[in-house]
């Protein structure tokens, strides 16, 4: 089933003081696992490459070749000439897009934040590039860290790690949204050979309408995910724990018909970002309205676990907030069920 969202990784359940608690009754990620489970073994070894049997993706095992940070454009022209000397008996090598890099990360741990059972070697705990400009300002581009798995965007002349990715995969991981390419200064340029994503834009693509307005309420067509249409059903920014207390209430209370709400999950929220777009983050013409800056995910973080994670939708970035902090809003979501 094609459904356009991984399991973020995360097994076990968390209160507001960062103490594990049983999953059944929670509300969390933990407890709902929703999206496509992780094959066992998750990964297998061939010499210098690493097969992602989730999602089809060839990575370098090395994720430090260079040894030393590079610029964003570097990372690129690095990669460019690993194609030319076709490192490992490939010539199709790129920079990971945000989405590919993503898929790599396991929201049950850290330093680094991947599965415990990874077989890559000279991992750095700190940025990574990815080939994706962030929209909201071009002459950044959007990278995520390895201590914890935090994304947000670092300016494209900063130095950081990248790590080389190949192959189109299972076609299970969502295309991004972009389609133009931008220069270190965030100039718009051609997109061929510059090996961003606006040029690759590798992934599943997004079905033709995305979403369909079912009243109320919307049906994502891409992760066949239904969310409220009104993007701020609390009416206010809340702690995490109102956050899930909204959720038992409207399902006490049966809300549109359905008492199967949940808060999403960080893959869930993620699989919203339209990274073409910015303020909101969300695909044009999107159906939803009152939506707000920042949301609250049912996914802990896993780094410190009286954190939680959240999505930024505003700039399309991913980070964490206190438990206990009125800090976000709350958006339920439902699974429709269907295969996609």
């Amino acid at each position: 089933m094609k459904t356009g969202l991984l399991q973020t990784g995360q097994i076990l359940c968390y209160d507001e003081e960062g103490g594990a608690i049983p999953c059944p009754g929670s509300g969390q990620d933990g407890e709902f696992r929703l999206g496509l489970p992780w094959p066992s073994p998750r990964f297998s070894l061939e010499k210098e490459i690493v097969l992602d049997h989730l999602t089809g993706l060839a990575w370098a095992r090395d994720a430090n070749l260079n040894e030393f940070p590079l610029t964003w454009q570097e990372s690129l022209a690095f990669i460019a000439g690993m194609n030319r000397h076709k490192w490992a008996g490939y010539d199709d090598w790129r920079l990971p897009n945000r989405r590919e890099l993503r898929s790599l990360m396991s929201y049950q741990a850290k330093k680094p934040s991947l599965p415990e059972e990874h077989p890559f070697t000279n991992i750095f705990l700190g940025w990574y590039w990815t080939s994706t400009t962030a929209a909201i300002h071009p002459a950044y581009a959007w990278w995520i860290h390895l201590e914890g798995a935090r994304m947000f965007y670092g300016r494209k002349d900063q130095y950081a790690l990248f790590w080389p990715v190949r192959g189109a995969g299972y076609n299970l991981l969502p295309r991004t949204g972009q389609i133009t390419c931008h220069d270190a200064l965030g100039r718009e340029i051609p997109c061929p050979n510059s090996g961003q994503d606006g040029e690759h834009r590798h992934g599943l693509a997004w079905p033709q309408p995305r979403f369909t307005d079912l009243g109320e309420t919307v049906l994502d067509n891409l992760t066949r995910l239904i969310w409220l249409k009104d993007g701020d059903l609390g009416g206010k920014i809340m702690t995490w724990r109102q956050a899930l207390d909204l959720i038992d209430e409207i399902n006490r209370n049966t809300l549109h018909g359905s008492n199967d709400w949940r808060l999403p999950d960080i893959n869930a929220l993620e699989s919203l970002v339209d990274c073409s777009q910015a303020e909101p983050a969300l695909p044009a013409g999107h159906p939803f309205h009152r939506v707000r800056e920042a949301y609250w995910s049912a996914t802990t973080s896993f780094f410190e676990t009286d954190w939680a994670w959240a999505l930024y939708l505003h700039k399309g970035a991913l980070g964490v907030g206190h438990k206990k902090g009125e800090s976000f809003s709350a958006w339920p979501v439902r699974f429709s069920g269907e295969e996609a």
